[in-house]
């Protein structure tokens, strides 16, 4: 999967992802001054959503539409929340300007087919498929049309919901698939991340795997990362004293940074499948156990448990030829401290 100029595979650099959301505040010159700050923070993509409140629902006071499911948000319609939260369209030529002009790459989750079309007009370089919009299997085939990368996230779908959202993806041709592991709680508590989900994704279904993460603090992402996430992504605010509908559950600019270096740093601790050693690892073996002389030895005398030990440093024979040696003469005099090698030894040509 390559998305902009970020190659993403098994053997590539996590893709991180500065997710805007709602962060903008209802202010372009925010939105702006958030896309500077992920490129600052070390992201490589700041990601939007593109809807407006009639797009993503409707205008109604019916119990249906009012959220009250223990969230952040109860209390609300529908409508008046996306109304505050939406990002107008006429911003995102801006926004997604700004980004390159940083190196960031950006992209968005459109939430109905218009915002599709519109985002087509920007020649985004991939789609996000929201959590709540994995069972729109209408919208996900028109994404999937497009030809390019699909990002879904799995929030709220059980193993159909993934499964159906993959097959509509194939049925457009398109296979250049990531699914994100995704506690859709705001903030998700971190018991609930479950990120062995991480490689089950990826193995079950052959797709690069990521996650979309909810939770606070670093934690998450490491272990998602130590797991073989390729892909994270992480709400990311100014400064949360701005205040918005997602603020208290969105990193600033030095959590993110710090995030940031931390999935940097698991990804160098993961390193890769090798026996060889590295040249500090060579020289390390200097202090490895070998066999030593432990008492002076006259030439003709028997090696014995006495005179003959097995101790650090490692600059005699391995210690595999100690049981073969007991018994055997000295070809020479050895001083106690020496090292024992086989050229020492009567008939011995073991080193």
């Amino acid at each position: 999967m390559t998305i902009g100029n970020f190659m993403i595979d098994k053997n590539s650099p996590v893709f991180i992802i500065a997710e805007l959301s709602a962060n903008h505040n209802g202010n372009i010159e925010t939105a702006l001054k958030t896309v500077k700050a992920a490129k600052r923070a070390g992201a490589n993509c700041i990601k939007l959503q593109t809807f407006t409140a009639d797009t993503i629902t409707l205008d109604s006071k019916k119990d249906d539409f009012k959220i009250n499911q223990g969230t952040l948000w109860d209390g609300q319609y529908l409508h008046d929340l996306y109304k505050t939260t939406h990002l107008p369209w006429e911003w995102h030529y801006d926004i997604m300007q700004a980004a390159k002009e940083e190196g960031l790459i950006c992209f968005s989750s459109p939430f109905d087919p218009t915002s599709v079309e519109f985002l087509e007009t920007l020649n985004v370089p991939a789609y996000k498929i929201a959590s709540f919009e994995i069972t729109d299997i209408p919208l996900i085939e028109l994404i999937a049309s497009k030809g390019k990368p699909v990002i879904i996230s799995t929030g709220i779908a059980g193993q159909e919901d993934i499964e159906l959202a993959l097959d509509a993806c194939k049925r457009m041709g398109n296979t250049n698939i990531a699914l994100l592991k995704c506690t859709s709680s705001y903030p998700a508590p971190i018991e609930e991340a479950n990120m062995c989900m991480v490689k089950d994704l990826a193995e079950r279904y052959d797709v690069i795997s990521g996650l979309s993460d909810h939770t606070m603090g670093s934690t998450v992402p490491v272990v998602a990362t130590a797991l073989g996430a390729k892909i994270i992504e992480k709400h990311f605010i100014l400064d949360r004293s701005i205040g918005g509908a997602d603020a208290s559950f969105s990193m600033n600019e030095a959590e993110f940074t710090d995030m940031v270096r931390a999935i940097r740093e698991a990804e160098s601790a993961i390193g890769i499948v090798s026996y060889e050693l590295t040249e500090k690892q060579r020289k390390g073996r200097d202090f490895c156990r070998s066999l030593y002389v432990a008492e002076d030895i006259k030439a003709g005398e028997l090696l014995t448990e006495n005179n003959i030990r097995s101790i650090r440093p490692g600059f005699g024979m391995h210690p595999k030829f100690y049981k073969d040696i007991l018994g055997e003469k000295a070809a020479k005099d050895i001083e106690k401290g020496d090292p024992l090698h086989s050229a020492a030894i009567e008939g011995h040509g073991k080193s």
